[in-house]
């Protein structure tokens, strides 16, 4: 694999956490204190470490803080036992040994920081303008974890089911084709569903969702390409009693079907079994790209993007598994350019 800059970056702050650690003092100042260098060690060794399971080895952002949050357990509880064990008047001392003091020091931070992102909240970074209006490039959203169930992590099945996701709602998942990759975008398709987009005109068993009369225009920057515009007209939705608007651009295709062979074509080589099956046995797709009718398996949803002429979404490269929703963005906490939306709720 193409290894990137922060990887290279990773590797060389364990190099120079384990060069420092090598060339520190390993023993308290006058002040009780583990020196400068030591703890500059530890610090780089972990954040290299971290960076590389993350960016190298490609392990999920959850399955890092899982295995950091054992491991200074561990020790935590190493650290524990031996101070304690048959000597109590030295557990209230400083820990003679630094490693047991600095990793086991970690844990409850870590442990915070992964009950808070695994079963709270996580934050999350709008990349592109597949959900414009509602949604730009650059807004930081808030997922609420725990709207849908609370899950195993890693595995992501339900273990205490809090609610369902229901038409309308805005969520992140692991993007089927790549589920290494997270993706959000408008769940307009539930399980038995029948949902059809013909001539641009939105219908989910058989209810019209959004108004095929265009109200106003919205040009936004292009996301490749700052300096060109990009000119659409904007839509009225009103979904299972939600009010947001949509984008479309005069002379797009309702969908583009030779897209469709290209993401199945991608599923099939990440080893995506049955993606492109599934899709091919409940979807048909018109030949003059004028549009789809889809039918959701259980245990599945359809997503589709608010920028309907910009956004790769499920007519494109299928259905969602239920084990791939990560949560519901709820929330804009933060947009360094335009700090006016910050506070906005997703609707």
């Amino acid at each position: 694999m193409e290894l990137s800059k922060l990887v290279y970056l990773a590797v060389a702050a364990l190099a120079a956490g384990i060069v420092m650690f090598f060339a520190s003092s390993k023993e308290r100042n006058e002040k009780g204190e583990w020196g400068n260098g030591l703890q500059w060690a530890y610090l780089l060794m972990m954040i290299g470490v971290f960076g590389i399971l993350a960016l190298w080895v490609e392990w999920s952002l959850t399955a890092v803080l899982l295995a950091f949050t054992m491991f200074t357990g561990a020790v935590w509880l190493w650290a524990k036992l031996v101070r304690g064990k048959g000597q109590p008047e030295k557990a209230a001392l400083p820990d003679a040994n630094h490693f047991r003091d600095y990793m086991g020091g970690f844990f409850p931070i870590i442990l915070v920081v992964f009950l808070l992102r695994t079963f709270v909240a996580e934050p999350f970074n709008i990349p592109s303008s597949s959900m414009r209006p509602g949604l730009v490039k650059g807004d930081f959203v808030l997922v609420s974890k725990f709207s849908y169930g609370v899950r195993m992590p890693i595995l992501n099945n339900v273990l205490i089911p809090t609610g369902k996701i229901e038409h309308g709602d805005v969520v992140v998942f692991n993007y089927p084709v790549e589920p290494k990759t997270n993706f959000i975008k408008r769940i307009v398709g539930l399980p038995g569903d029948t949902v059809e987009y013909k001539d641009k005109v939105l219908k989910v068993n058989g209810n019209i969702v959004e108004t095929d009369t265009p109200d106003g225009s919205y040009a936004y920057p292009d996301d490749n390409d700052p300096q060109q515009q990009i000119d659409t007209q904007r839509y009225h939705a009103d979904f299972a009693g939600r009010r947001f608007d949509v984008l479309k651009k005069e002379g797009e295709a309702a969908v583009k079907v030779d897209g469709v062979g290209y993401y199945q074509n991608l599923a099939t080589q990440n080893g995506i079994e049955g993606q492109a099956d599934e899709q091919n046995q409940n979807c048909v797709y018109e030949a003059d790209d004028s549009g789809f009718t889809c039918t959701v398996p259980a245990g599945k949803y359809f997503a589709m993007g608010d920028n309907r002429d910009h956004s790769a979404d499920s007519r494109y490269w299928g259905f969602i598994d239920d084990s791939l929703i990560v949560g519901k963005a709820f929330f804009i906490w933060l947009n360094f350019s335009e700090p006016g939306r910050i506070g906005t709720v997703i609707k």
